[in-house]
């Protein structure tokens, strides 16, 4: 079984080397040509169409299972059903470029160098769970810290401080108010009887397509007044083009509901749309990734395989 294969292959971002050397033996062995940066591994093609999706894991919560309808494990739905759909469609022979990306889990080396570098294609789909949905709107995101500020004293006595996780309680609601935020860290206080002066939260914010970057920062002067913050790793979202449509097509020829849905988490899509009509689709479901509940329904992966197979008649 492909999937168990490449579950089995321990693969946290950082240290792909072993699943990057597997897909690019495997891809060898089927007669395909590979084109290697430093973060990715491509089938040499200058197809308008790039399928792409990453070999990184975050870490291993949970091992490889089976009971004949999911599969279970840390990667196997985010996103090696992906990889394995990708690798059994190539075994039929696929004209257009297969793309593998490493670093996605982390600061997404693989598509930031194969957008700046690959010289060919207008289009492309990165696959991740999706539930076989096409995910034809993309959020955009960034990362806010905020160092929330208070005043310290003694424990018995908070009415002469200034409590600086309470202070924090009342950033995140309102930036709940504000935005789909979601507080990911915190830390402060400690273990003396004080009240506690500093305290810090990780958001991860979410933007809706459409929305302007800039018009999201405006919102976050209120934060002024609690202390400092910062923010990284921030992108527009967008809408798909063309590319779309032709998926729609490719999962009707394949038997399937052409539906379509959000992405609302971050992608190497946000990296590829700077060159490419991009979309977001692939098997498996979101909700369960990153957790010790990640699985990915066998069939869906064969559902996948089947619409990569249909592509190839279109493009």
């Amino acid at each position: 079984m492909l999937i168990k294969r490449l579950a089995e292959i321990d693969s946290p971002s950082g240290k792909e080397e072993k699943i990057r050397e597997f897909v690019k033996s495997y891809l060898e062995n089927l007669g395909y040509k590979i084109v290697e940066g430093n973060h990715y591994v491509a089938t040499q093609s200058r197809s308008e169409l790039i399928v792409a999706t990453h070999l990184d894991t975050v870490p291993v919560k949970a091992p490889f299972s089976t009971d004949g309808v999911y599969v279970y494990g840390t990667g196997v739905c985010d996103a090696k059903a992906s990889i394995a759909a990708m690798l059994e469609a190539a075994e039929r022979g696929l004209d257009y470029t297969l793309a593998f990306f490493c670093d996605e889990e982390e600061e997404g080396k693989g598509s930031k160098e194969f957008t700046s570098s690959w010289e060919w294609g207008g289009m492309a789909i990165v696959m991740e769970p999706t539930n076989l949905k096409i995910a034809s709107k993309h959020y955009g995101s960034f990362d806010l810290t905020v160092e929330v500020s208070g005043k310290a004293c003694h424990g018995s006595m908070p009415e002469m401080g200034l409590n600086a996780i309470e202070r924090s309680c009342e950033v995140i609601a309102e930036m709940k108010k504000k935005f789909k935020a979601t507080p990911l860290k915190i830390e402060g206080g400690g273990e003396e009887y004080v009240i506690p002066s500093r305290c810090v939260v990780k958001f991860d914010i979410l933007i809706k397509p459409g929305t302007k970057l800039e018009d999201c920062l405006k919102e976050l002067e209120f934060l002024k007044d609690y202390g400092g913050f910062e923010v990284s790793d921030a992108y527009e979202g967008f809408e798909s083009g063309r590319i779309a449509v032709l998926l729609e097509k490719a999962l009707k020829m394949a038997g399937l509901d052409a539906e379509h849905t959000e992405m609302p988490s971050w992608t190497d899509a946000l990296n590829l749309r700077d060159r490419f009509d991009t979309v977001v689709w692939g098997p498996g479901e979101l909700h369960c990734c990153h957790t010790e509940r990640e699985r990915v329904k066998l069939e869906d992966i064969r559902k996948a395989r089947d619409v990569l197979l249909a592509l190839n008649e279109i493009v």
